[in-house]
């Protein structure tokens, strides 16, 4: 069986069991080698040279573009926003569309199991237009009953804001099903695609998204880049959200006409090498498939699960069902604070996430104030779930408990 981590030098070259994957993944050496060819080769401003180096820097930028697109399945590149990351797309959407088409009378509907990222900037946009920020709660597994949404999505809601997967609990949700409720009532929908993406093939034309960003850092790409898919129809009606050089078409001592799009969303210089790179990592996924990273992933959630079942004072969050977990286990320790489990995991080379894991509304909604997360990637190792599962045992013992 290949071994995954030969592909990563960080892995290759270390006894770390990497468990923080939901937090940020790994970089293959290919990602690396192609941001670091970009600065070797070609690095110019993109789009603002006539010169071979800064047209090689523009081309290899919009290739970067069109591979998003494909990724995504989105129509057309003018659709294709490079940000950032999530947080940033997300609060591109909430600034030059929520600000201008929410408002006073109005609702925005949010799921209780989204990051903080995509419930501030709505909580932002209900303050100052005065709309109403409402929630769509879920069930201890993380399902959530589209009755009771069906109820809740009315004529007054705006914008329907859910993550695809969730951070905490890794459940899927059902976006598709929620879309089409929302668009019944002429609501758009925003997808938080940031735990998704690393995980399954994600098509906005099929789960029928207006609005979907996510981060390159977390499929194996570099940090600092990202991108947002936004409907060209919807986008083609919002104001820019930075204003400066490159997204313009003219400027007037009086005012300025604006780029057409994508550009106009893409103000100042923008990272080409992290396009570049997210265009590498995205050809490496698509390389290895996504029907091999889930059954890998699957596998290793449902050793961690029955592991843990095993020990009556670990308490797991979500679904009993390894497939329904996307890679994420979430855990909580009769006795034992998430941030003391995480040092003594640490100790044994065991990298794990403690803490809300930015989603707060939804631990409290689950009855905790914190917890642990190991969340895994295709190139982790079952030698890797034993490790994990060997420390969690001793825990409450190493902690002054007893055996």
């Amino acid at each position: 069986m290949y071994n995954y981590k030969n592909d990563f030098p960080l892995l290759a070259n270390s006894t770390v069991a990497y468990l923080d994957n939901a937090a940020t993944a790994q970089r293959p050496q290919c990602v690396i080698d192609a941001e670091d060819n970009f600065y070797r080769t070609c690095n110019a401003n993109p789009m603002r040279g006539l010169y071979p180096l800064s047209i090689a820097a523009t081309d290899a930028y919009e290739d970067a573009r069109e591979a998003v697109r494909a990724f995504l399945n989105a129509k057309s590149t003018s659709e294709i926003i490079f940000t950032r990351n999530t947080t940033e797309g997300l609060n591109l959407i909430a600034y030059s569309y929520g600000l201008t088409q929410v408002h006073a009378g109005d609702e925005v509907l949010v799921s209780i199991m989204e990051h903080h990222s995509n419930l501030l900037p709505w909580q932002m946009v209900c303050r100052q237009t005065g709309a109403t920020l409402r929630f769509i709660e879920c069930r201890p597994d993380g399902s959530v009953d589209l009755d009771e949404i069906a109820a809740q999505i009315t004529d007054k809601t705006k914008i329907v804001a859910m993550t695809q997967v969730s951070n905490v609990l890794g459940r899927e949700n059902p976006i598709r099903a929620v879309a089409d409720l929302a668009h019944a009532k002429g609501a758009v929908m925003v997808v938080d695609g940031a735990q998704s993406t690393p995980h399954k093939a994600v098509d906005v034309q099929a789960l029928g998204a207006d609005f979907l960003a996510f981060s390159g850092h977390k499929i194996f790409g570099p940090m600092g880049i990202g991108a947002l898919y936004g409907r060209k129809e919807l986008l083609k009606k919002m104001p820019p959200f930075l204003s400066g050089g490159e997204m313009i078409e003219s400027v007037t001592r009086e005012g300025a006409v604006f780029a057409e799009l994508p550009h106009k969303f893409e103000a100042g210089t923008v990272n080409a090498a992290g396009a570049v790179g997210l265009h590498a990592a995205i050809n490496y996924l698509q390389k290895i498939g996504y029907e091999e990273m889930e059954r890998r992933e699957t596998a290793l959630v449902a050793r961690a699960l029955a592991g843990m079942k095993e020990m009556p004072y670990v308490h797991v969050l979500g679904s009993e069902l390894a497939e329904e977990h996307t890679g994420i286990v979430a855990f909580a320790v009769d006795g034992v604070h998430p941030h003391d489990i995480s040092e003594i995991l640490a100790a044994d080379d065991i990298a794990v996430r403690a803490g809300h894991h930015c989603a707060q509304p939804l631990l409290k909604h689950l009855g905790y104030n914190s917890t642990v997360r190991a969340s895994f990637a295709f190139y982790n190792t079952e030698e890797e779930v034993d490790r994990l599962l060997a420390s969690v045992s001793t825990l409450r013992e190493r902690m002054g408990y007893g055996k």
